[in-house]
This record gives C-alpha cells, structure tokens and sequence, in this order.
C-alpha cells in the first residue's frame, strides 16, 4: 500500500467513528483502490493514531462492506460494484417510504413540531454551505422519519441499511449545490407528513433517496472503478 503521501492528520482525540468516516473516505474517493491491502500500522502512521482506532475502524468498515478479510485475516478495500450499491440503495429506498409514510400517519403532535423545527432551522446550515453541520442535521432529520414510524423493526431495519449506505450518502454533499437540493427534498417530505399525507410522504421519501443514489453513484464509481478491469479484488 503507497501511503508516501502527506498524512491526513486527526490526531488528539480521535474516535473510532472519525477513523471510519476518514478511511471510508479515502476508499470512495478511490484514494485506496479495491483489491488494495489495508496496514494497521502504515494507517495508523498516516494519520498519527494508535493502531486501537484504526483496528476498530477497520470492523466497522468490514460490516458495512467497503473492507474485506483476506483468508490470512489481512484487512482489503472490496470492490463495490455499481450493482450491488443500486441494490442496496433500492433497499433503502422502500424503506424510507414505508417510514414516511408511516410517520404521516403516526407521529404526535409533538414529533410532527419538532421535525418542522428541526427542518427550519437547518436551512440556516445550507445558507453557510456548512456541509458537516448539514450532515449530522440530515441523520438527525432520517432518523426522526425512522421513529415516528413508530415500529421498532422497522426502525432498526432502516438504520441498520442506512448505516451501511453511509459513507456513500455522505458523498453526496461535495456535489455543488446538493445542499440546496436536499434541503428542498426534505421540505417535500415534512409537508406532506404535516398534512398527514401518508402517500404523499412515501412517494417523497422514495424521490429523495432515488436522487441521493444517483448523486452517490458519482463517487461509488471511485470506489469500484476496477471492477472491471480486477477480477480478483474482493466483491459485493
């Protein structure tokens, strides 16, 4: 693995969820191609870490998909091929509408307040392009979807997928004016969920994470562009 590169310092303080988003980051980017082995130490001297956060960072990414484990245990990028990311996104989506349409039909009076003020107030975020900020703001507004379906399988089987989907989702926001969009689309879903329109919310809820899979699309295909060309990197 090449990592003569300047380091991605993160130092003090580090978490393990910090490891992952940054790792994860440098996968989809195509920064570390699939098929590429993955060093404890040479990532941990990349970003100035003990090797703890960068060996739990790795079994996360390995649950979610993106890192595999060779047969000698050696941790590898996988090679997230295009369909098996529609597949899951497709997953995702169905979800999300079953959620919507659910919290349309479910939520109290007080939930229904709060992801309107939540909403509101995020909009404030999109007008600095606080990208960061948006994101926690965007998990924060899904999993308020996910509650308000008031069904807690259908709760964890949502943030169970989502959690996988993460690091793609995340991609999204380095698109110029998604902030915007997705802002936009998530204005579609409150209204119809105040309306207590259950359809209206479910067929919102489908759009937005259609768009969000094809705005992710654009980074996955850094993630897998080998697959292709590498029959023998490990495969989703």
């Amino acid at each position: 693995m090449k990592l003569a590169r300047k380091r991605e310092v993160i130092r003090s303080g580090t978490t393990v969820e910090q490891m992952v988003r940054a790792i994860a980051d440098l996968i989809i980017t195509g920064a570390l191609r699939p098929g590429e082995r993955l060093d404890e130490i040479s990532l941990a001297n990349r970003f100035e870490v003990s090797r703890t956060p960068v060996r739990e960072a790795l079994g996360q990414l390995c649950a979610i998909g993106l890192v595999g484990r060779e047969p000698n245990k050696s941790a590898i990028v996988t090679n997230v091929t295009q369909q098996h990311l529609a597949s899951m996104f497709e997953a995702m989506a169905e979800l999300e509408a079953i959620c919507a349409r659910l919290s349309a039909e479910r939520m109290t009076a007080d939930e229904r307040r709060m992801l309107e003020a939540a909403h509101t107030a995020s909009a404030r975020l999109v007008h600095r392009g606080a990208e960061d900020e948006y994101e926690a703001h965007n998990t924060d507004f899904h999993t308020r979807l996910y509650r308000g379906a008031h069904s807690d399988h259908l709760t964890d089987l949502a943030s169970q997928t989502r959690a996988r989907l993460a690091p793609f989702r995340r991609a999204q926001f380095r698109i110029p004016g998604r902030l915007a969009k997705s802002h936009e689309e998530h204005g579609v879903i409150v209204t119809a969920i105040l309306r207590a329109d259950g359809v209206g919310a479910g067929q919102a809820a489908y759009a937005h994470v259609s768009i969000v899979s094809g705005a992710s699309a654009v980074f996955a295909s850094g993630a897998g562009a080998d697959e292709r060309k590498s029959g023998d990197a490990t495969s989703l």
